[in-house]
């Protein structure tokens, strides 16, 4: 077996393929709508790639390769989008919106370093949002307030396919609970991280771990963020438990976004002082741009913990190795 494909012992898929295709619409649809009444969002359409060399991609943690090629009738060389975290803040600003208004988009991207297994597949899709909000607004518990609206739009979801698909049996905790990196460090001293989240979101079901980028007490970081887009002091992963896997699946990452301050010393930290010529950068350090709240829901994750499937790509159409079909299909889980 791969050692990247997690075979659950007698799965078997609730829904058809068929039933599947008709659910995933459905969650888009229930799901986006609660979101957007929660958060106060209107929905804007997104670029799927960007100039290259202007600084409003995602760079992620600065070391996955981007997709990029030329193109015939422009002298520039373009990029796949990796994330829409900087172009979300750049269009609120060039939109005119105000305090407590917002934007979400549909997000497509491919991140050709991604793993291949189970929740991880080189094409993301997610719901990219962003709000703006005021200074007072730039605290952890705006942020809290901000995750627990974001949990019952999931778990409203989740109650609705689960009364339109019967034999669909989990449910989802809509009472986050909330820890830092630091704190889940300190309750799980010497236990890599992905498996303190294992072992916090085996017990409490729904969790989100705040302020992610910065080094632990260990020397370690947590996970890896980009210096320009979360104030690493006012983020964190919204993770949820996985009967399916038995294992902790995060749904969405968020966060407070950089100010002025935050921002020149992230990128002092990381060394990436010489992103501040590009406009984006710029814009947050002379304080044009609006300060913001903002994050991405993974499509497809969700659709895979709210119907009860075993790998991403029973919702998603996506490019695996052969031998990950090959298992896959021997052990009845049924790739689209």
């Amino acid at each position: 077996m791969s050692k990247s494909l997690q075979i659950p012992v007698g799965y078997k898929s609730a829904l058809t393929l068929r039933e599947t295709q008709h659910a995933i619409k459905y969650i888009k649809d229930v799901f986006q709508q609660a979101l957007s009444f929660a958060l106060t969002l209107d929905r804007v359409t997104a670029p799927l790639l960007v100039q290259k060399g202007n600084g409003i991609n995602d760079d992620l943690n600065g070391v996955e390769r981007k997709v990029e090629f030329t193109i015939k009738e422009i002298d520039c060389d373009a990029e796949i989008v990796q994330s829409l975290a900087k172009w979300k803040r750049m269009a609120l600003y060039r939109y005119g919106y105000k305090v407590n208004e917002g934007i979400y988009t549909d997000m497509n991207a491919i991140r050709r370093d991604d793993d291949a297994d189970n929740v991880h597949s080189i094409f993301v899709d997610q719901w990219d949002w962003e709000k703006v909000i005021s200074r007072e607004e730039r605290t952890i518990d705006f942020l809290k307030e901000t995750v627990a609206s974001i949990v019952k739009a999931i778990a409203f979801a989740k109650r609705k396919v689960n009364l339109r698909y019967p034999q669909l049996a989990t449910t989802i905790c809509d009472v986050p609970f909330f820890i830092t990196s630091q704190e889940l460090e300190d309750m799980y001293p010497g236990v890599p991280a992905k498996e303190r989240e294992r072992l916090i979101v085996k017990e409490h079901k729904t969790v989100f771990i705040m302020q992610i980028g910065g080094k632990l007490k260990s020397g370690e970081k947590h996970d890896g963020r980009a210096p320009d887009y979360d104030d690493w002091s006012l983020n964190g992963d919204l993770l949820f438990w996985d009967e399916v896997l038995q294992d902790a699946l995060e749904v969405s990452s968020m966060g407070i976004r950089v100010d002025a301050e935050s921002l020149e010393k992230q990128l002092k930290e990381c060394d990436a002082m010489d992103r501040a010529k590009y406009e984006y950068h710029s814009k947050i350090l002379d304080g044009t741009l609006p300060l913001t709240i903002g994050g991405g829901i993974g499509q497809s994750r969700l659709c895979m913990l709210l119907l009860e499937k075993a790998h991403i790509g029973e919702v998603q159409v996506s490019v695996w190795p052969s031998e990950m079909t090959r298992e896959c299909a021997e052990n009845g889980i049924v790739l689209l």
